[in-house]
């Protein structure tokens, strides 16, 4: 029996309305699924602003008319501050022994920077004006500037009645003084007696930590260096002490910033750091003891004119005409 006409204009209307359905509901699950997507470019510019900062900008190429872009640090230096994604700051365990090593090649002429827990001696630099009695240890801790009496003092802390324990007394009494009271070849002796003693490295790592790196990276990356630029903050702070003066840490860094921005400033971080260059070899210049500037000239500039921001080795260096490369 043949389908009436009624019947078959039924049966297309439905056939229409179906077709019309289908072609709503994938309409409507586009147009969601472009609402939900989010377009993200992590570009990087000259001049670019701080790692993660969204802009709204405008893309003809892209599917939606704007889309939400993150501007990265340029490849030349230059920021606001933050960290580049994927790189690594000197607080990561293979950074800072690479910065451990630097530092030793430039304050006992050797990568072994462990081998230094016993290292003492006195009036290193070699002249009165700027004897600051003994020095000793990783980074050079001394009687006169106090940071050596805090290492014992920590170690009498964590370990009580240990060797050095007898010394405090007379540590106390030399702080600002050049002075050997008490001390001697006794106490020497038992600095090295102690060096053997992982608590007494201990003592030593929490001091360098407290004192120096920390309060170096952390400025550093406040001011949005880079590994390379923290460790230079590092180096500079364990020769030139904290403190405000001309020929101190902060002193050095203020006078940087007169010539030139950091990167949270808005300024390009190679010309940042070589300006904190710059004033550091002015202030090692103005002290007989620190007048070889090498690891300034052919360290740390020399990382510095290679684009090595990151401090990744291989790394290849002198210092005072000692060649050394860590791979």
């Amino acid at each position: 029996m043949q389908p009436t006409t009624q019947n078959t204009s039924r049966k297309n209307l439905f056939i229409a309305l179906g077709v019309f359905l289908v072609v709503v509901i994938i309409g409507l699950a586009f147009a969601s699924s472009r609402a939900a997507t989010s377009y993200i470019s992590l570009e990087a510019e000259q001049g670019a602003i701080t790692s993660g900062s969204p802009q709204v900008v405008t893309d003809s190429t892209a599917s939606a008319s704007k889309y939400l872009r993150f501007m990265a640090p340029s490849s030349d230096g230059g920021g606001t501050g933050g960290s580049t994604p994927g790189t690594v700051d000197l607080t990561d365990p293979k950074k800072k022994d690479i910065a451990m090593q630097l530092v030793s090649s430039s304050e006992n002429s050797s990568l072994d920077w462990k081998a230094q827990y016993a290292y003492i001696e006195y009036n290193v630099e070699g002249n009165e004006a700027e004897n600051r009695g003994y020095t000793a240890g990783i980074i050079g801790f001394c009687t006169k500037c106090s940071d050596l009496q805090a290492v014992v003092n920590y170690y009498n802390q964590i370990k009580p009645n240990n060797v050095l324990t007898p010394y405090i007394p007379a540590l106390q009494k030399v702080v600002g003084t050049t002075s050997t009271a008490g001390l001697g070849t006794p106490f020497v002796n038992a600095w090295k007696t102690a060096a053997k003693d992982v608590s007494f490295q201990e003592a030593q790592d929490h001091e360098r930590d407290r004192v120096y790196f920390t309060p170096a990276v952390t400025q550093a990356k406040s001011d949005g260096l880079k590994a390379l630029g923290q460790f230079i903050y590092y180096d500079a702070l364990v020769m030139h002490g904290p403190g405000s003066d001309s020929l101190s840490f902060g002193g050095i860094r203020a006078a940087a910033l007169k010539k030139a921005k950091t990167p949270t400033q808005g300024g390009n971080e190679t010309t940042y750091i070589n300006a904190f260059l710059d004033a550091r070899k002015d202030a090692m210049l103005a002290e007989e003891g620190h007048s070889d500037t090498t690891r300034v000239d052919t360290m740390q500039r020399t990382f510095l004119q290679a684009g090595n921001l990151n401090l990744d080795p291989p790394l290849n260096w002198s210092v005072y005409g000692d060649k050394y490369s860590i791979k």
